[in-house]
This record gives C-alpha cells, sequence and structure tokens, in this order.
C-alpha cells in the first residue's frame, strides 16, 4: 500500500483559529489556545498518523504587524515555513471582513510553489449566504489546490480536507513513532500550558508581556507526583504584583488550573511550583529572546 507524507504549514493571521484546527486533528491538545491574539509564539509541529500517512502539521504564530524585536521573531517564524513544507494551509476567518494582513499574506504566498489550500474557518458563525462571495474575494488573489470552508471547533469539513491533503502529498516514510503527536518536548508544551493559563486569567498588558520557562520536571517526591518548576517571566514590577494577586491568589490560580491540564497531558500527578521574575522590556532584548529560544538564525 502507497504510503504519503510530509510537512503542511498552518499559516494567518492572529486568532483565525490555526491551533483550534491542529488540536482537532490530533485529537489532544498540544498548541495553546486564547481569544487573545498572538497566543501562539513559536513554530509548534503536530504529528497526523493514518495507516497510510503521515503529515507534519507546522503550526505557526499569527502574521501581524510587528511592535517589538519579539513580533519580529514571530512573524519571520511563520513566513519561513512557506518553502520549507510540502502544502501550505492558509486560514482565514469567515466572521472577519479581509483586511491588510491577509493582503500582505496572499502577498508572500504568490511565491510559494507548492499547493496552497485557502481554509475558511468559523463557518458556523455565518449564514451560507455570507459564504461565497467570501470565497471568491480570495479566489480572486490566488489560484488555490483546494478550497475548504470548515469549522475547527465543530469539526465541519475536517476529514474532507485530510483526505485531499494525503492524496496530493508525495510519497514518503512514516518519520515518526505511530503514538507520538509532536516533536516539542514535554517541557516546552509544559510551559505553554502554563503561559495559557495566564492569557485567560490576566488582562491588558499581561498577556503579551509575559513568558514561562520550566526549569525543572523530573524529580518526584515521596508521594509520587512528578516536580515541575517553572518561572513566569514579565517584564515590569508592577506586571509582577497583577500576576501574584492579592496574597498570592492569581498565582495560586494559574498554578491550579496549569496543573489539572498538565496533569491531563502527562496522564500523572504533578506538583507545580511557579515563581514570578521581573527582566525589563525583555521583548526587545535580543540575547534575552535566545535564551527564552526565540532565535532568528534557528529559522534560516
Amino acid at each position: 500500500m502507497t504510503h504519503h507524507s510530509g510537512f503542511v504549514s498552518i499559516i494567518g493571521r492572529p486568532n483565525v483559529g490555526k491551533s483550534t484546527f491542529m488540536n482537532r486533528v490530533l485529537g489532544e491538545k498540544i498548541a495553546i489556545m486564547s481569544p487573545k491574539a498572538q497566543t501562539t509564539r513559536n513554530k509548534i509541529n503536530g504529528i497526523y498518523t493514518t495507516d497510510d500517512a503521515q503529515i507534519v502539521f507546522v503550526d505557526t504564530p499569527g502574521v501581524h504587524k510587528p511592535k517589538n524585536e519579539l513580533d519580529n521573531y514571530m512573524d519571520t517564524a511563520a513566513l519561513s515555513t512557506l518553502n520549507q513544507v510540502d502544502a501550505v494551509l492558509f486560514m482565514v476567518p469567515a466572521d472577519e471582513r479581509p483586511g491588510a494582513g491577509d493582503q500582505y499574506i496572499m502577498s508572500q504566498l504568490a511565491n510559494v510553489t507548492k499547493p496552497v489550500y485557502l481554509v475558511v474557518n468559523k463557518i458556523d458563525l455565518i449564514t451560507p449566504d455570507e459564504l461565497l462571495p467570501f470565497i471568491d474575494h480570495y479566489r480572486h488573489g490566488h489560484d488555490f489546490a483546494g478550497v475548504y470552508p470548515i469549522s475547527a471547533t465543530e469539526g465541519n469539513n475536517v476529514d474532507e480536507l485530510l483526505t485531499d491533503l494525503t492524496s496530493k502529498l508525495p510519497e514518503g516514510p512514516q518519520y515518526y513513532p505511530d503514538d507520538q503527536l509532536t516533536d516539542h518536548p514535554e517541557y516546552f508544551v509544559v510551559g505553554e500550558l502554563i503561559r495559557e493559563q495566564i492569557l485567560h486569567l490576566t488582562e491588558k498588558e499581561i498577556p503579551h508581556s509575559a513568558a514561562v520557562v520550566v526549569e525543572r520536571m523530573k524529580d518526584r517526591t515521596e508521594n509520587g507526583k512528578l516536580i515541575i518548576e517553572a518561572y513566569i517571566i514579565v517584564e515590569r514590577d508592577g506586571q509582577k504584583a497583577i500576576v501574584i494577586g492579592k496574597g498570592g491568589s492569581m498565582l495560586k490560580k494559574i498554578g491550579t488550573r496549569a496543573r489539572r491540564e498538565i496533569e491531563l497531558l502527562l496522564g500523572e500527578k504533578v506538583n507545580l511550583k511557579l515563581w514570578v521574575r521581573v527582566q525589563k522590556n525583555w521583548r526587545d532584548n535580543n540575547q534575552y529572546l535566545r535564551t527564552l529560544g526565540y532565535n532568528m538564525k534557528d529559522l534560516k
């Protein structure tokens, strides 16, 4: 039996549902989700395996106008995938009018030689009469290999898209074991799950100013729980006070919710310890960004 395999980039503006789509395909959460923009900061690989195919989806940061060096990294990380993969999914939200960000991405897609699919997400939020004019707008700007209106939350047309993708990918080997869902180490996913709770529980500038560093996650206590020690990085003392909360209430809430998600991911009990550190203007500090794993050289 013929086996197909390859890498597929998911690209689009912030908050169009790229991570929701990938988690739906994999049947498990490996990419964090939030209604706040710029949730995904790194390229995250999700591995979809069937008997006759393996697709490695590359969930990319949302392309947006950069405001700092971290934003520059995120845009470069997303766009650098376009000519490194076997196919591209350009995802747009059906409930939002096309904007300058979409047009910019379309201009970048003009130079892509591999198949590009238009994936119109969130069709559950509009009426069928609104869909065709929306699709026609994008069809006039690019010769897509296929157009798929989907709902990543409801699952509409996701299986059909996967079937089409599989048939278009080249014949190739299985790169990863059947049960592997991502090529990121556990500590990366754990850090993202902690950051997800910061996104959900804090407001204003905090979500975009926070990063998470997992320093230890190996030793076990006497009761058999996995010890995880992590630091939440913020840019100012005032942000640190907000993340900690009165009497440590906010930090405790972040830790409790993150621990539940981590335990679901790892399938074991966890003792999660969190601290908060201030690193002034870390998003514009290239040296510090590299220590957090945001290294431009890795994208070349």
